[in-house]
């Protein structure tokens, strides 16, 4: 049982983004004190931390001094020192979830592999160390080509439809994933705690922006039947358990026109298809985190009400410090909730906050959703 009630208890998250500030936010409820661990101070989780450290989460030195007063440690960001949580975790401080898993999904190449390994259905993939290396494959183009290390938010993948493309390549340890011709991109969001507890989220829907490679709609609950929420439910809850996985898990995968589900990636920790719960369903995806890895009973993942979450994207064309305008237009549109980041600067296609929008029929909610989008605006001062 954790002792998180205790006034000494300490909780650190390498990371202070905006997940690090939702997850705080989620935290006071419990009077659990977090302890933040980012370089910079100005990041969107510095202002509501309890402490914050200036460092480097990818630094050995900066990690362990950080985790070695811990009782608990977290993340919320992938790209972290693995030596030193794993240093942290042999000297007793409980790191979730746990460093050999993070290690494995900093590595797409081997998030690939564990699924080929444990029949986890994912599309057809090559793993290859250079951009020269694609040519070998060039019959079975077009491929996703994705770096195995160091991608995220949109950034690290590349669609090469034909051998012109290939150029433009990433010259890096990369996975080539077919083209899966998909009817849908959904997620499922999983937490399991120390006990072998699990619960899951029902299903979401995704729409993409194609430019920017980020989410742009997500809405809840998904339009799919019993039978594939069931089948993905499942998938993620083997995920899991061949995992031994402790805290919150993302996996995001595609329906394919054949009614076949794929696993496209998984994220170990909160994640932007999972921000619609905090108004959308009983528990929110920070709270089931803050229970997982405190070994607390997880709660109840039902969906309160259908929703819309909208990203807030930096607007193309503006960089520099950050100007929203009609905030007060949304907010007058009903069931509009704003989640803003505080993050300082904008630029093209940098999150910079969410929208949530309620409704007990989800097409006006998505009505409502496009008259946010079309009417909010992320752009610079100059």
């Amino acid at each position: 049982m954790s002792h998180f009630y205790s006034n000494n208890f300490k909780l650190g998250i390498l990371g202070g983004g905006q997940l690090g500030r939702m997850f705080i936010q989620a935290a006071i409820n419990f009077d659990v004190n977090v302890h933040i661990l980012e370089k910079g101070s100005e990041s969107p989780a510095s202002s509501a931390a309890f402490s914050y450290t200036n460092g480097d989460i990818q630094n050995f030195e900066d990690v362990y001094n950080f985790g070695k007063d811990k009782d608990v440690l977290t993340i919320e960001i992938e790209n972290v020192n693995i030596p030193a949580l794993k240093k942290l975790e042999q000297e007793g401080v409980k790191v979730y979830p746990q460093p050999h898993i993070i290690e494995l999904i900093q590595d797409k190449g081997a998030q690939k592999a564990f699924y080929e390994k444990h029949q986890i259905p994912t599309a057809p993939f090559y793993l290859i160390e250079n951009r020269n290396e694609i040519s070998s494959y060039i019959t079975e183009l077009p491929f996703m080509q994705k770096m195995r290390v160091g991608g995220y938010d949109g950034k690290g993948v590349l669609a090469l439809h034909d051998e012109n493309d290939i150029i433009e390549g990433f010259d890096a340890p990369s996975v080539l994933e077919k083209f899966v011709d998909f009817e849908k991109e959904l997620a499922v969001i999983v937490a399991r705690n120390e006990n072998g507890e699990i619960k899951t989220f029902p299903l979401v829907e995704q729409e993409f922006n194609p430019e920017a490679n980020l989410v742009e709609f997500l809405f809840s609950p998904a339009d799919i039947n019993d039978e594939i929420s069931k089948k993905a439910i499942a998938i993620a809850e083997q995920i899991v358990l061949k995992l031994d996985f402790v805290g919150i898990l993302a996996v995001e995968l595609f329906l394919t026109k054949d009614n076949e589900l794929l696993v496209n990636e998984i994220a170990p920790r909160p994640h932007n298809s999972g921000h619609h719960t905090i108004e959308g369903n009983i528990t929110s995806q920070f709270e089931q985190h803050l229970r997982a890895i405190l070994n607390l009973p997880l709660g109840c993942t039902d969906i309160k009400i259908p929703s819309v979450m909208i990203n807030l994207l930096g607007d193309k064309g503006y960089s520099g410090k950050v100007k929203y305008t009609g905030m007060e237009a949304i907010l007058a549109l009903p069931g509009v909730t704003p989640h803003i980041y505080g993050k300082a600067e904008t630029k093209p296609f940098r999150k910079m906050g969410h929208v949530t929008v309620v409704n007990p029929a989800l097409n006006k909610a998505k009505e409502i959703a496009i008259k946010v989008k079309n009417t909010i605006r992320v752009q610079s001062e100059s």
